[in-house]
């Protein structure tokens, strides 16, 4: 039987159980694909460098405040996206930021579920030593095998979910928590043995010049949308991610510190990342805007050329796949926390029926490069438009309403209150600068960037 959300809300919530999980939690949901496959292809097709620096404007002025706002929100209100605003603006419509939350949530792992399903696949096509080659034909081709077969592209995307779906059944601090404390060390180890090992290879500076000496003639407003748009989907930001996280927080957590550090550590994986493929791009030759196949037909070219290149190639795509799982975890939280708590379902059952909605809607994602190849709305395939559509208008527009709500209607006062833990941090100058950066400036630049992108003038 339905319970009512009264009800619901009294139940006691779980939480992360320490300061070290909170930020091993938050660091997995912000450091995923979007680090180590979405970065460096999104900068290779935008120019490079340029490309960089906007997105590292991007971050600091507009991700990280909304990270903030989103944590705080969540933490205040102690409930999922949707019971947030439930409770913090009873009986208006703000509730609908966390319902576009747990849309773009959903499309996101509509996608990104089979851009994981690619990196599982590969962990076993690296230990089989079917994709390790210098050759550029025979890496393409082997990634263009994985992408056109239906069969294989539907059961790998199915085998990420029931993983996922398994983690997030043991809840927060016994499945996101206990797996991410152990595997987020590990991804930040062998990134950079991977990234050692890419510098090492001839012709490497060619690739560093790409990725941090800009050509400011290739930034144009498409270019500083899709930095935006990049921001908020690394930092898992606008799609509700942050807002049900930062419901588990600790009341003693220092929200602006942690997401200081998240966003640290994100550039860092992103920067390494970058210094991992490009060097390698422009040492075999391929071009650089290749696209989402960018990270797949490099890499396995990078180990070719290295002792124990097959097994570097296994540990990196392991890597990827730990990066992964981090940021699924988090964004399937989203309508999982939201169906558990606004209807009274048990989080097994919350878990399946989004994991069995993701199956079937994800399923067109999975087949947009074979049998749905063809079948495109606005001109993009079904994967294009999912990742277009969340990146480009959900995400922004989460951010825009977050920022408006949180700088006129939740006030300077409960800002500073709610991060400054009750007057026991000594951070109010620090608070006062950042509530004028959310009421102001992040909105603003968000709006006018998004309308820009869109052709809106």
């Amino acid at each position: 039987m339905r319970q009512t959300d009264a009800s619901v809300a009294a139940a006691p919530r779980d939480g992360f159980s320490s300061s070290f999980g909170v930020l091993a939690a938050t660091l997995g949901s912000a450091v995923g694909l979007g680090n180590i496959w979405k970065f460096p292809y999104l900068t290779g097709a935008n120019g490079g460098a340029g490309f960089l620096l906007v997105y590292l404007l991007a971050t600091l002025l507009i991700g990280l405040p909304v990270m903030i706002t989103e944590i705080m929100l969540g933490r205040t209100a102690k409930a999922d996206s949707v019971g947030t605003f439930k409770k913090l603006a009873p009986g208006t419509p703000w509730w609908l930021i966390g319902g576009f939350g747990v849309l773009a949530a959903f499309l996101i792992m509509a996608f990104y579920s089979e851009v994981a399903a690619w990196v599982l696949a590969y962990v076993f096509k690296s230990l089989a030593g079917s994709a390790l080659s210098s050759d550029p034909a025979h890496t393409s081709a082997a990634f263009d095998q994985l992408i056109h077969d239906p069969l294989q592209s539907l059961l790998w995307q199915w085998a990420v979910l029931v993983l996922i779906g398994g983690i997030l059944l043991l809840g927060v601090s016994k499945g996101i928590e206990a797996v991410t404390k152990k595997l987020m060390p590990l991804l930040f180890i062998l990134l950079v043995v991977v990234g050692v090992r890419s510098l090492l290879l001839p012709g490497a500076d060619a690739g560093l010049r790409f990725l941090f000496q800009p050509d400011f003639s290739k930034i144009s407003s498409g270019v500083v949308l899709t930095a935006m748009g990049l921001a908020f989907f690394k930092l898992s930001i606008g799609m509700g991610t942050m807002l049900t996280y930062g419901s588990y927080f600790r009341d003693d957590q220092n929200i602006p510190a942690t997401a200081l550090r998240v966003m640290s550590a994100d550039l860092l994986v992103s920067m390494l990342a970058g210094i991992a493929i490009f060097p390698a791009v422009f040492a075999f030759g391929f071009a650089p805007a290749a696209g989402p196949s960018l990270l797949f037909i490099t890499i396995p070219a990078v180990f070719a050329q290295m002792p124990f290149g097959g097994l570097f190639m296994v540990v990196f795509f392991v890597l990827t796949a730990i990066a992964a799982t981090g940021a699924m975890l988090s964004i399937l939280e989203v309508p999982v926390s939201v169906l558990s708590e606004r209807l009274g379902w048990s989080r097994a059952q919350a878990t399946v029926c989004t994991l069995l909605a993701l199956a079937l809607i994800g399923a067109s994602a999975a087949l947009s490069n074979s049998v749905l190849a063809d079948f495109k709305w606005f001109g993009m395939t079904m994967f294009d438009l999912f990742d277009a559509l969340t990146s480009n208008v959900l995400l922004p527009l989460g951010g825009i309403l977050l920022c408006l709500f949180t700088g006129w209607v939740w006030g300077p006062r409960r800002f500073a209150d709610a991060l400054s833990n009750g007057g026991t941090l000594a951070n109010r100058r620090l608070l006062a600068a950042l509530f004028l950066v959310t009421r102001w400036v992040s909105p603003l630049l968000i709006l006018v960037v998004m309308l820009k992108g869109l052709g809106a003038f």
